[in-house]
């Protein structure tokens, strides 16, 4: 803390903050080393590219008949995603497959994803993996826990917590969409089964899937966890804590309208002087509410 103390007066809390990043960024470089399945990925890609310019009526169903055939496997969001990252347009009046999964049990859907943030402890940078819930329909957030060792216990705990039949999360929910990470495991499947949720697993290499869970790992780490330096576990809580409250509370979202989750839009005022901002984390998080004159 005294060191941290004389460097903070030559140096900017932009430079603290660079210097922190790169040795999260040193921790997690591995060397790359192609394979050959990268090899076939790649070659895959450009069959799919090759068969949607000579044959435009095909959708991506079809185009994923055909790549079986060749002895080749891709999910048709995979064919979606490589088609539109070429500019190449979707057959007319192509149905999805997943959008309509989730659309015909829109209320009842739920999502579940891990981030993970890097803390300095008395053992040096440390890696923390949290899990999260979100509600498809409200956006609304729910974190399930956060530990630095998943295992099976882990998991379990959280199946239990989450089916719980009094507060549990999953309580009106009968599906649970989650990626193929082996933290998922069997037994939390099971255990989600048994309370009447089903596990659905996105296809492989499809993250858009699981677009929903993905996108709130990027606005929290946008908008909070990269803005901070994070010394021991209570004060990445905390930061978590306060974040999820604005983020459940306080902030619009362009998917229902740029309403907030938890609380309607305050009634239209034809004065803008008593406006009040609402602060968390020090004045990294703001909302602004019409006060009483």
């Amino acid at each position: 803390r005294r060191l941290l103390g004389r460097v903070a007066t030559i140096v900017t809390p932009d430079t603290i903050l660079r210097w922190h990043r790169r040795l999260i960024a040193a921790k997690w470089t591995f060397k790359n080393v192609p394979s050959s399945r990268a090899v076939a990925r790649r070659q895959v890609r450009m069959l799919v590219i090759r068969m949607a310019k000579e044959n435009p009526s095909w959708g991506y169903e079809r185009i994923v008949g055909e790549v079986k055939i060749l002895g080749h496997r891709i999910s048709s969001s995979s064919v979606a995603r490589v088609l539109k990252e070429n500019g190449i347009r979707p057959a007319p009046d192509r149905p999805s497959s997943w959008s309509a999964f989730t659309k015909a049990t829109w209320g009842e859907n739920a999502a579940a994803d891990f981030f993970t943030t890097e803390v300095w402890t008395p053992r040096g940078l440390t890696t923390f993996y949290t899990l999260f819930v979100i509600d498809l329909a409200s956006r609304r957030v729910h974190i399930a826990g956060t530990t630095v060792a998943l295992g099976e216990a882990f998991m379990g705990q959280m199946a239990r917590n989450l089916t719980d039949v009094i507060d549990g999360f999953l309580l009106r929910h009968r599906k649970l969409i989650i990626d193929r990470d082996s933290n998922f495991s069997t037994s939390f499947c099971q255990k989600l089964a048994r309370a009447g949720v089903e596990a659905v697993r996105i296809p492989p290499s499809a993250p858009n899937c699981n677009a929903y869970a993905e996108r709130f790992v990027r606005s929290i780490k946008e908008e909070c966890l990269r803005k901070m330096i994070f010394f021991g576990e209570d004060s990445l809580r905390r930061a978590i804590r306060e974040y999820v409250a604005h983020y459940n509370q306080e902030r619009p979202h362009q998917g229902i309208g740029n309403e907030r989750i938890e609380r309607k839009v305050s009634p239209r005022s034809t004065s803008l002087r008593n406006v009040v901002a609402n602060e968390r984390l020090g004045g990294l998080l703001r909302s602004y509410r019409a006060s009483a004159a």
